[in-house]
């Protein structure tokens, strides 16, 4: 909870800054600031839901991406140590406001019918129905928040626990070489060092390809709920 309280406050911190004094001739901290931000709107937002659907869900979404990708880098950062979203309540929570904005997309756009179309897609003969609406139900309404969550917990712990073991191996191989006269044991501390080091910008590219991937995909869902057949 620390670890989530310090990196939402200090993104609040840091857009009020980078937003305070716009410049039409940026100076380079705006150039950078302007290149991330860039980067959510064109490559996630405005490519996945197009300009006028994107600006009305620019903000969450954006937001969605900058504390995803926050929190996980703290898994690779000395004295934290464990990414914001290795632990399912983030996750849960970030997956929930997922499905409500898909929901409301598809229900601010066609009414109840929405549900028609997303269970009773067009052009099925009326006896598969039966076998097509509770496919079309759970795929839509169940398994998309579910595997929202897993996809980014799993990823987290996995990497949480790779370095844990890495470093942790080092350590003891250090205290083998401090205590124990002459063992050549501790030698191998080097090589789980070196792995540690190696799997730490793995989780770095891990941690920024999450969080790519969890606010593409809660796009697709939005347009998904959007489009005029489903």
């Amino acid at each position: 909870m620390l670890i989530r309280i310090v990196i939402t406050v200090l993104l609040i911190v840091w857009l009020l800054i980078a937003t305070r004094r716009m410049r039409i001739v940026p100076s380079r901290g705006q150039v950078a600031n302007e290149f991330i931000l860039g980067f959510i709107r064109n490559n996630i937002v405005i490519e996945t839901l197009g300009e006028k659907d994107g600006k009305r869900f620019m903000a969450p979404l954006m937001a969605m991406f900058l504390l995803i990708l926050g929190l996980n880098l703290t898994g690779t950062v000395p004295f934290f140590n464990i990414a914001g979203t290795s632990v399912i309540g983030t996750a849960l929570v970030l997956a929930i406001v997922s499905y409500v904005m898909f929901i409301y997309a598809g229900i601010k756009k066609f009414g109840i019918k929405y549900f028609k179309n997303a269970l009773f897609p067009a052009g099925v003969p009326w006896p598969l129905y039966v076998i097509v609406t509770p496919i079309e139900f759970i795929s839509t309404f169940v398994l998309r928040p579910v595997t929202l969550v897993l996809r980014l917990l799993m990823n987290m712990v996995a990497g949480h626990l790779l370095l844990v073991l890495c470093f942790s191996a080092t350590h003891f191989f250090l205290l083998t070489v401090l205590f124990t006269d002459g063992n050549l044991l501790g030698l191998l501390g080097i090589g789980t060092f070196a792995f540690g080091a190696a799997f730490t910008v793995f989780e770095i590219l891990v941690a920024v390809l999450q969080a790519y991937v969890f606010t593409f995909l809660a796009a697709v869902y939005i347009q998904l709920s959007l489009a005029e057949e489903h």
